[in-house]
């Protein structure tokens, strides 16, 4: 609740309203802009929901990516969303627990499959308009035989379907748009870009 400053913004007042699987706080608050003034007296929240992981399992062997399907409420309250979100590996990187720790961690939750190998894909903000989530994304290789059927770990309110397909029809399905979330998509992308490559530095490995 105190002030807080710095050269470019200046907080009048933080609280929290609210405390649960998230954390809402509410700022009041101005900022520079880009006049070399400031802005107006602004009141914004932030969902604090802390860091995370996210990893495409991808086996370079056969050429097959890892993915899961599991239900979301935030694609079941939007519109023209399936609630069933085609994803990949992801979870909260815990205190005091590496992002690599985290990602060996979930994939084996989520997936039932250890990474041998990790590439970094990209470090982003998730949706910095409302959230401070950051999500480290990686690439990860992984024996995809045998992988499928049901994962996850049920106390937690996770039920995942988790199924293999050839990176083909990965980005067959990313280019008809039945992958309708961001950090899946990007993931997809970024693995048409650098395939080729992964396969020569992994394959040669």
């Amino acid at each position: 609740r105190s002030v807080m400053s710095d050269e470019q913004v200046q907080v009048q007042e933080r609280s929290t309203p609210y405390r649960g699987f998230m954390r809402l706080d509410v700022y009041r608050l101005r900022h520079h802009d880009f006049n070399g003034g400031w802005s107006i007296d602004l009141s914004r929240e932030v969902l604090e929901r802390g860091n995370a992981v996210a990893v495409l399992p991808y086996d370079p062997d056969r050429d097959e990516v890892v993915l899961i399907e599991q239900f979301r409420i935030g694609a079941y309250t939007a519109t023209e969303a399936s609630p069933w979100q085609i994803e990949i590996v992801a979870g909260m990187i815990e205190p005091h627990q590496l992002a690599e720790a985290t990602a060996h961690r979930e994939t084996q939750e989520e997936t039932g499959l250890a990474l041998y190998e990790l590439e970094p894909v990209h470090h982003y903000l998730s949706s910095p308009g409302c959230t401070s989530e950051s999500i480290r994304m990686y690439c990860g290789r992984v024996d995809a035989a045998g992988a499928g059927g049901l994962s996850g770990v049920a106390h937690e309110g996770e039920y995942i379907r988790v199924f293999t397909v050839s990176s083909e029809e990965a980005f067959a399905m990313l280019d008809a748009g039945r992958i309708e979330n961001g950090m899946t998509i990007i993931a997809l992308q970024w693995l048409k870009l650098n395939r080729e490559r992964l396969l020569e530095t992994w394959l040669d490995n």
